[in-house]
């Protein structure tokens, strides 16, 4: 097992904490990670690869130990991202997606396919039958962005709604450690996170809106493509895994009998998906 790194870097004025393994000159891989989480939720599968991939896993702006984005939108967490990779060197690297990962790492290969050695997607959605009615709320402010709307989604920042987004389709919730959660909660709790979280939960909608564009570069570029899916997740949905072979027939799809937080329970089924995958 190689040791993890802890390193902080300045991208165009925005600190971005990450975690780094491996061997330079192995292939790489990025892990990108979702809401309300960071770089963290990584903490079991980073081991696992590092003596098979260099890996870097970053806090996005406005989560984990990253200074806040330029601005609350995708795009300028895409545009910290893109710069990131650049720096750190990920001339071309697989891409691990997770929830709010996915958009992300969606944007840098629709900017640069030439990057993308292959695509890893875990929860990471793209399709419009993969939303499942728990965004209804989200969808209300997408349509409406009231105060009263927005003050809806308030809920979605209590530490019992972190919880529940861990424990949801967890056959054991005994399994699942209280670090990430407990942390996610530090985060949330610091002072104008709720105005960073409520800004994108609006802007979610921009990501809805690139599901074609998306999708058309999966049919053009055909990625190698690994979805590994908890089935359970009350968020995104299993037809929203299938739907990624209707533009990738090759790609594989795996699902896992959890949660949103499959790495929670199952990052050594992850990590032996992942090892067989890219061999």
């Amino acid at each position: 097992m190689n040791a993890i790194a802890y390193r902080t870097v300045d991208v165009d004025g925005i600190d971005v904490f990450y975690r780094e393994a491996g061997k330079t000159g192995a292939p790489k891989l990025l892990l990108l990670h979702g809401f309300p989480s960071s770089g963290h939720m990584f903490r079991d599968l980073i081991p696992l690869l590092s003596d098979r991939f260099h890996i870097v896993a970053p806090d996005l702006p406005g989560f984990g130990q990253s200074g806040d984005p330029k601005a609350n939108s995708f795009d300028s967490i895409a545009d910290t991202i893109e710069r990131f990779t650049e720096i750190v060197g990920f001339d071309r690297f697989i891409v691990y997606v997770f929830d709010y990962g996915a958009p992300t790492g969606f944007r840098l290969a629709i900017r640069h396919p030439e990057r993308i050695a292959g695509i890893v997607s875990q929860n990471g959605n793209a399709y419009v039958e993969g939303l499942s009615d728990g965004w209804n709320p989200i969808r209300a402010y997408w349509e409406d962005a009231s105060p009263a709307n927005r003050d809806a989604l308030r809920m979605m920042l209590k530490p019992e709604t972190t919880y529940w987004q861990y424990s949801h389709g967890v056959a054991d919730p005994s399994a699942i450690s209280p670090d990430g959660y407990t942390l996610d909660d530090h985060y949330l709790a610091r002072p104008g996170a709720d105005d960073v979280q409520l800004d994108l939960f609006g802007d979610y909608k921009s990501n809805v809106a690139l599901y074609p564009a998306f999708q058309d570069y999966f049919r053009t570029h055909k990625p190698r493509f690994l979805a590994v899916w908890g089935k359970n997740d009350p968020f995104f949905l299993p037809p929203g895994a299938e739907a990624f072979r209707r533009d990738i027939p090759e790609a594989r799809v795996t699902f896992l009998d959890t949660g949103h937080f499959a790495l929670e329970t199952h990052a050594a089924d992850i990590a032996k998906e992942i090892r067989g995958f890219f061999d």
